[in-house]
């Protein structure tokens, strides 16, 4: 990476949310066609990010209330202690 090639705080917000999003979806006990359609549809939220910044935050922002939604309908889910 060049030195003209640094991220705004904002990309670099966005960049540091989208790992963190393909960590959990990695980590979900779920079907793996249900898995494989996060993943696509995370992609597609990192290939918006190359062109809106802006919309891509929108978008990953919904993504990531619906993986805590499956998070929440998971069996083991109650077994998590509060604020872990």
């Amino acid at each position: 990476m060049a030195a003209d090639d640094r991220l705004t705080r904002s990309e670099e917000d966005l960049a540091r949310r989208l790992r963190e999003a393909h960590r959990r979806v990695r980590a979900l006990s779920v079907a793996p066609e249900v898995r494989q359609r996060l993943h696509r549809r995370l992609l597609g939220i990192c290939d918006l990010s190359k062109r809106d910044l802006e919309h891509a935050a929108t978008r990953l922002d919904s993504f990531l209330l619906e993986v805590d939604v499956l998070v929440s309908d998971t069996r083991s889910a109650g077994n998590i202690a509060e604020g872990d």
